[in-house]
């Protein structure tokens, strides 16, 4: 069974993250990796879930842990 592949307003939808703050970090060359359909600047842009799962659990911080 293939990976499940998700837009960025799927990703905003299921997990909290603006689709605009996907855009941001993609500009700038932080946050999850993700795959563009197209090598042009119009290609779609879609995210793995497992990606973006192990970006969000990459940023888990303990309570009582170290500061952020």
């Amino acid at each position: 069974m293939a990976e499940q592949m998700l837009t960025p307003k799927q990703v905003e939808t299921e997990y909290g993250v603006a689709a605009k703050t996907l855009a941001n970090y993609r500009w700038q060359g932080i946050g999850p990796s993700y795959v563009k359909t197209n090598p042009s600047k119009y290609g779609r842009v879609k995210y793995r879930r497992s990606t973006i799962e192990a970006w969000l659990n990459a940023r888990t911080v303990q309570a009582g842990g170290a500061a952020a």
